[in-house]
């Protein structure tokens, strides 16, 4: 995932990072009080304290809107390695969990994920937009792995996202955070067996 770089732009429109962080915020406080349905243009401009067309200027629509607020509670700030690779796969479990456990997050996902089931471009472009710049970083940090002796020089990194990536949304959604240390332990632990494993052999 990544942070929104700031909001959708359009034509002309001078760049104001206080608005933009001021509509995000409110947006995630409608989204964790009155859940997805009720998080409207007109209610957050209401709880932003700003005209709608200032939002519209800035995104196209309702869901454009809550997809950066989600993304905004990822601050790009992917764990820094450590030369453990067990330690780090657990801190990027940890991570996810705390982002997908978010109760905006919690609050958005069902209702994005509803919207998208018959716009399977626009997932794509969210996919690609948050997922590429993590994967990209973790698939280093297998590598790194790799040469060290830690992991399978031929580990699938794709597999090792997609098992952390299901696993933590599927938790938090269900669960948040409740046993949160005890659940990323057991997951890291399954990550670091995706990774010593040769993609030959799974």
């Amino acid at each position: 995932m990544s942070a929104p770089a700031g909001a959708r732009t359009g034509p002309g429109r001078p760049r104001d990072p206080q608005l933009d962080a001021q509509v995000l915020a409110a947006t995630q406080e409608l989204l964790v009080s009155d859940g997805y349905q009720a998080t409207t243009i007109a209610a957050v401009a209401r709880r932003a304290g700003v005209v709608t067309t200032s939002i519209y200027r800035r995104w196209p629509g309702k869901r454009a809107l809550v997809e950066d607020a989600v993304l905004a509670l990822d601050t790009e700030n992917h764990p820094v390695p450590t030369g453990d690779l067990r330690a780090d796969l657990l801190a990027w479990t940890r991570l996810f969990l705390a982002v997908a456990a978010h109760p905006a997050a919690r609050s958005a996902i069902p209702g994005l994920l509803s919207e998208y089931h018959d716009d399977q471009d626009s997932y794509r472009r969210l996919l690609d937009r948050g997922e590429q710049p993590t994967k990209e970083a973790l698939r280093e940090l297998l590598s790194g792995a790799a040469a060290a002796g830690q992991a399978a020089v031929d580990c699938d990194a794709d597999a090792v996202f997609e098992l952390l990536r299901g696993a933590t949304l599927i938790r938090a959604l269900t669960h948040g955070t409740e046993d949160a240390e005890g659940y990323c332990r057991r997951i890291a632990d399954a990550l670091v067996a995706v990774a010593v494993t040769p993609a030959s052999l799974q």
